[in-house]
């Protein structure tokens, strides 16, 4: 049963992303920033989704996001609260959240009511233990409108299931940097990973190098066998961090959610692009 949870788990994680990554992509939610004075893309993505820490300097979200370079944060953080409160950093993300769900979602309605009814349940009986993200957004309340409670619940679901995935880098031996650096070795481009996250040429140089000394990296640069298995450990242990919230989903209930989500979270994933830092897959259906 654990297994075949933790399968679901990864099953269940392309579908629920997309949704809550409009906040990060769509036009709505940065313009949403921008009307405020958060100007510029960093100032509303770090905004935003510190804000349910409170007005926090850049040592928690460098401990909590992970892969960013820690003087990106710093030049982000704690100056945009002077901009915009948390409190108000919150309104924000979720207004534009919601407009880009409604443009994205048109026609949808009912599967976005009948999405937000079958998450939001799952999604506040989460487990905040050690997962610092995941704990700050479960003291949010539900907004009472559908597309508001489908955001909200993706979030959770999301950034539990990141607290989880950041656990299992550390406990695999592996830096932010690192991870990005074995990351551009296997699947995802080097130039989608190092500018947004801040890393310096010489930083990621030192990062390869480390990897390299561990046997992770080649001497050419592609991963080695061990390399490609360090990810893959990490991949099953973030899936059974991840499983709890699908431990009690059925195989017949799992499919008729699949089913429900796959139309919202293609239809969400417009606003993306492909291949993305946050490594999530184009939606198939």
């Amino acid at each position: 049963m654990a297994d075949d949870a933790a399968a679901r788990a990864r099953t269940m994680w392309p579908l629920f992303e997309p949704i809550h990554a409009v906040t990060y992509f769509a036009p709505e939610a940065l313009a949403a920033y921008e009307d405020a004075d958060l100007r510029g893309f960093w100032r509303g993505y770090f905004a935003g989704r510190a804000a349910p820490l409170g007005p926090v300097g850049p040592g928690p979200v460098v401990a909590a996001f992970f892969g960013f370079a820690p003087a990106m944060v710093a030049r982000a953080l704690p100056a945009v609260w002077g901009l915009a409160a948390p409190e108000r950093a919150l309104e924000l993300r979720r207004t534009g959240a919601t407009a880009a769900l409604a443009r994205l979602l048109a026609g949808h309605e009912r599967a976005v009511e009948r999405a937000a009814e079958a998450l939001a349940p799952r999604a506040a009986d989460l487990d905040g233990s050690g997962r610092v993200l995941a704990a700050a957004n479960g003291t949010l309340d539900f907004p009472d409108d559908p597309l508001g409670r489908l955001w909200h619940a993706a979030t959770l679901l999301r950034e539990h299931r990141g607290d989880g995935h950041v656990a299992a880098l550390v406990a695999a031996g592996l830096d932010g940097c690192e991870t990005l650096a074995l990351r551009a070795a296997v699947d995802l481009p080097r130039t989608e990973l190092q500018p947004v996250r801040g890393w310096t040429d010489a930083q990621w140089q030192a990062a390869e190098q480390r990897l390299a000394e561990r046997g992770l990296l080649a001497r050419d640069g592609s991963a080695t066998d061990a390399g490609r298995e360090t990810l893959r450990t990490v991949e099953a242990a973030t899936d059974r961090a991840a499983e709890r919230p699908w431990q009690t989903l059925g195989p017949d209930e799992a499919a008729d959610l699949v089913s429900l989500l796959t139309p919202l979270a293609t239809a969400c994933g417009s606003a993306l692009r492909f291949p993305n830092p946050i490594g999530v897959p184009k939606p198939t259906g």
